[in-house]
């Protein structure tokens, strides 16, 4: 499948992520082989080039990542752009529609939460933020932040206090 987006315009949405910890994915193979690892949780932002995606997810997962707990791995997927790792994941996070963006976390291999496009586009990146920081205290157990918040504030062009 050929992108969909020109994947040298979309660099700087990737790189956002990159600076706070949170990984691409770009093949199927590697969906697959971050998947396979069971142990721990795991979070996947299926990422897109929309305005709730640049304005409320990606920045509210950087301020969910500022919490005390986290996901043991960070990873993205951007729909658009790696359609075959996009379907791949899609294909873990059983039974819930597709939607982009979204943020699944997963527990020992198991989806036990996901943030959808139409909960995304109601809330602004504080309550994104604040709304994954109560997710990630029921699911997660790994030290947080997953960088410090000047590079949160960089990497988002924002000011966190």
């Amino acid at each position: 499948m050929h992108p969909l987006y020109n994947p040298e315009i979309v660099k700087p949405m990737w790189k956002e992520l990159d600076d706070i910890g949170v990984k691409p994915l770009t093949t199927a193979e590697a969906v697959d082989k971050v998947m396979a690892e069971k142990a721990g949780t795991v979070m996947i932002l299926v990422n897109s080039v929309c305005g709730c995606a640049a304005g409320h997810a990606r920045p509210g997962v950087a301020l969910a990542l500022q919490n005390k707990v986290i996901p043991d791995r960070l990873y993205t997927v951007f729909a658009g752009v790696d359609r075959q790792a996009t379907q791949r994941a899609r294909e873990y996070m059983t039974g819930m529609p597709s939607s982009s963006p979204s943020v699944a976390l997963f527990k020992d291999g198991e989806l036990v939460y996901m943030l959808h496009r139409r909960q995304i586009e109601q809330m602004d990146m504080d309550n994104v933020g604040q709304h994954l920081a109560r997710v990630f205290d029921q699911y997660c157990q790994s030290p947080g932040p997953s960088v410090s918040a000047d590079t949160v504030a960089r990497a988002f062009n924002m000011s966190i206090g």
